[in-house]
């Protein structure tokens, strides 16, 4: 699947980047130099933006020796014109610098600007600088950091109370593609990525090192991009769009039919808990099939989400099955999951409910059962989405939570390839990926939505938004970051969280108008 830049911006990773910048010289004949000027100016408009005018303010830039620290030392130049002190400090010897780099340290060795070896920086914070500019390690950097490297990181983290520390591209020691830090990395108050943000930089461990994160445009040709597309894309706003207006002559039986399926004795919640996310995303009717036994208790106190008991006991069983699919027939969606239960009888259950006749959406106990039965992804349909939280994620690739985390997008995409659905793998970025490889990266880091429940509004959201015919990419795209509008705006009434799932539900009329 290729990049849709309506929704989604290019996310390209160290070496899809890199590809970009060698095909728009092989390719277009451009000049890598220029590109680098022009990132250099990008990255001072952005500096600017960020600590107002310049003039007169100590800036330290450190440079590494290759494209990255380039950038710096030519950085250096446009706000030496500005009026700041400007001083380098060198990685390895002038001599050493190649290419555009090259180029850039000559040039700045001829203006006279204050160049130093690395080594006689003073990061002690005796003299700390107005603003340190890291411009050390790049985006390609992977392994682990050099000892005297560590030690130069740790000091620039040390100037964080004295000095506004910024990264270009990447804050160093940062992995490009994980974002994990190799073993530290620059803690930045704000990065300002060029062309486009990289796989690492939007992953849930990258955002303290990362700060603001500043993305602009250096020139590359959209011919280039297009060529030569990227497999990630990043979640922008403008996947709200794909709402549109309401329709005046709109009522509840064209607003969407959502069926939660779950409910088992002690587990009523969750059920109830999609339901409402299923009502506050605008679904017209949301009805929830459950157990017959624990029908009263799930029904009680909330008379805005229906009930359909099915058969007489406190878990659903094979026989439960043939009600549970002629209740959702007509239904745009089914979520399917929710306080489901363990019972060895729900496994028969599940053998005999497929084919549902609905897209529908897979979470929680759903998710335990097809990890014991792998066989059942082949009936899911075309349509399913899976929402799985890393611990179901390790269950179903039969790896652990740290195998998950090591590589979320690696790990989202097998899952997809695995059972042959759009798979939701949730964490701060939540990582939704297709079958065909195409990963979506939510911008959302919000830690508001880290509670019990929250999880369970997330598949209600993600139905109904599949109930009003949203192809599976577009209904979890869309729900991972509405989902996540709603965790950031209850930040605001609890700071501390405190906040409960109910009203992560609550809140998402209210993501829509902010």
């Amino acid at each position: 699947m290729s990049l849709d830049a309506t929704y989604f911006d290019p996310l390209p990773t160290p070496t899809e980047i890199a590809g970009w910048d060698a095909a728009c010289v092989a390719e277009c004949g451009m000049s890598f130099l220029a590109l680098m000027e022009n990132a250099s100016r990008e990255a001072m408009h952005a500096l600017v933006g960020e600590v107002g005018e310049v003039a007169g303010k100590r800036v330290l830039l450190l440079a590494g020796p290759g494209n990255n620290g380039g950038d710096a030392v030519a950085l250096a130049r446009h706000l030496d014109n500005r009026g700041a002190r400007v001083t380098v400090g060198l990685a390895q010897p002038r001599g050493k610098y190649r290419g555009a780099a090259g180029y850039n340290v000559r040039l700045a060795a001829t203006l006279g600007l204050a160049m130093l070896p690395l080594a006689r920086v003073d990061l002690s914070g005796a003299d700390a600088p107005d603003i340190l500019i890291d411009g050390l390690l790049g985006t390609g950097f992977r392994g682990s950091l050099r000892p005297e490297l560590a030690a130069v990181v740790r000091a620039v983290n040390g100037l964080a109370k004295r000095s506004s520390i910024f990264a270009l591209d990447i804050p160093s020691g940062l992995d490009g593609l994980t974002g994990r830090p190799s073993p530290v990395a620059v803690t930045a108050q704000a990065t300002i990525a060029f062309e486009a943000a990289k796989t690492g930089l939007v992953t849930g461990p990258a955002a303290p090192f990362v700060g603001r994160l500043l993305v602009r445009e250096i020139g590359i040709p959209r011919a280039v991009r297009e060529r030569h597309p990227c497999r990630a894309g990043r979640i922008t706003p403008r996947i709200l769009d794909v709402l549109g207006p309401v329709s005046p002559t709109l009522h509840k039986g064209s607003a969407g039919r959502v069926v939660v399926v779950g409910g088992s004795r002690g587990l009523t919640g969750a059920p109830l808990l999609a339901g409402l996310g299923a009502l506050r995303a605008g679904s017209g009717l949301v009805s929830v099939a459950c157990p017959g036994a624990v029908e009263v208790s799930l029904k009680a106190g909330f008379p805005d989400v229906m009930t359909m008991p099915i058969g007489s006991g406190d878990h659903f069983c094979a026989a439960d099955a043939a009600g549970v699919r002629d209740f959702a027939a007509g239904a745009g969606a089914v979520a399917l999951g929710p306080g489901l239960g363990r019972h060895a009888d729900t496994a028969g259950f599940l053998e005999a409910l497929f084919p549902l006749p609905c897209p529908v959406i897979l979470d929680a106990d759903a998710l335990y059962f097809l990890a014991a039965s792998p066989g059942l992804a082949a009936t899911l349909g075309p349509d399913a989405i899976m929402t799985p939280h890393p611990g179901e994620a390790a269950r179903l690739l039969g790896t652990d939570i740290a195998g998950i985390e090591a590589d979320r997008l690696a790990s989202a995409r097998e899952l997809a390839a695995r059972y042959g659905c759009v798979a939701v793998l949730k964490g701060p970025a939540t990582v939704v990926a297709t079958p065909d490889g195409f990963a979506a990266v939510s911008p959302v880091v919000a830690p508001n939505l880290a509670v019990g429940g929250s999880g369970d509004v997330l598949s209600g959201l993600a139905g109904s938004l599949a109930a009003r015919g949203l192809s599976p990419l577009l209904a979890a795209s869309l729900a991972v970051y509405w989902h996540g509008r709603a965790g950031e705006l209850l930040a605001a009434a609890y700071p501390a969280r405190g906040n409960l799932a109910s009203e992560i539900a609550t809140m998402l009329p209210h993501a829509l108008t902010e």
